[in-house]
């Protein structure tokens, strides 16, 4: 195991810091080509974001290996491409205000995603709030740096809650995915690749965090078996449900048959309002054929 454990020590830190790019890399250009981010949960780049800054301000206080760091600076702004893309092409609402106003709708409405947050939190249909959202977070974590840095014993304190509640937050990164595939009984806009490199990114973290003669704090391993866990349920929704269509209809996708539904009830009504001479006349002419 003496061979292993040098390979993965070589091996695992270039694979975490290249990893934002192997992961999400396929994802953006998916999206990008198909002018379509339906199927995408848009909390992934939300935790992402939220937790690779709060790792950034965990770094001064706990000091722990640079690879971690350097994959934390890389994913921020991978996920910040990878937000401003799903924004871009995110389906267009069906009706104002209503379900389809919600991104990335059409799951069940009484389905754990479907809930309504409060003032709609990263569900808005503008897309100057998701910025104002994430600068107002890096100036919070940057002014505590600053202010609490002087008093040693609450920043240290401070440097371990926001270090914990970030790789906390991280660890629930599959769960959305989990969650809307098991609504929407299908895997359809959650790529291969991205599933792919989370489970072996995973893999390659646990046995590097357990084996490594560096320092990596136990919020790591601890957070990092909960989530190689979480990765492992989506490979068995993949293998399960299949990356195929689902006989769900998002609802930002059916503005064509509302249309055709709309023009065929206009019709059917113009035919039923018909006055009886001339519905008369019309079946007349039937008989007389």
């Amino acid at each position: 195991m003496s061979w292993l454990t040098t390979l993965t020590g070589f091996a695992a830190p270039f694979f975490i810091i290249m990893s934002p790019i192997l992961s999400y890399g396929d994802q953006i250009a998916s999206m990008h080509r198909n002018k379509s981010s339906a199927g995408f949960s848009l909390d992934i780049p939300l935790i992402m974001l939220v937790a690779s800054l709060l790792r950034i301000f965990y770094w001064p206080g706990a000091r722990f290996d640079a690879s971690l760091l350097v994959q934390s600076l890389i994913m921020v702004a991978v996920q910040t491409v990878l937000l401003k893309t799903a924004l871009d092409h995110r389906p267009l609402p069906a009706t104002k205000g209503g379900e389809g106003s919600v991104p990335f709708s059409g799951l069940d409405r009484d389905g754990a995603l479907s809930i309504q947050r409060p003032y709609n939190f990263w569900q808005w249909r503008s897309h100057k709030p998701y910025w104002q959202f994430l600068m107002y977070l890096f100036g919070g974590l940057l002014a505590g740096e600053i202010l609490l840095r002087a008093i040693e014993p609450i920043y240290i304190a401070y440097s371990v809650l926001i270090g914990y509640l970030g790789l906390s937050i991280e660890a629930t990164l599959p769960i959305p995915q989990l969650i809307s595939n098991a609504q929407s009984q299908s895997c359809k806009g959650f790529r291969l690749s991205v599933l792919a490199s989370w489970i072996g990114g995973d893999a390659m973290k646990l046995i590097w965090f357990f084996t490594s003669t560096s320092e990596i704090p136990m919020a790591f391993k601890v957070c990092g078996c909960f989530q190689a866990v979480c990765d492992c349920l989506l490979g068995l929704q993949y293998l399960f449900y299949g990356a195929g269509d689902n006989d769900v209809i998002l609802k930002e996708h059916a503005l064509e048959d509302a249309h055709w539904a709309r023009a065929h009830r206009h019709s059917y009504s113009r035919g039923q309002n018909s006055s009886p001479s001339k519905r008369s006349s019309l079946y007349g002419d039937t008989e007389a054929e």
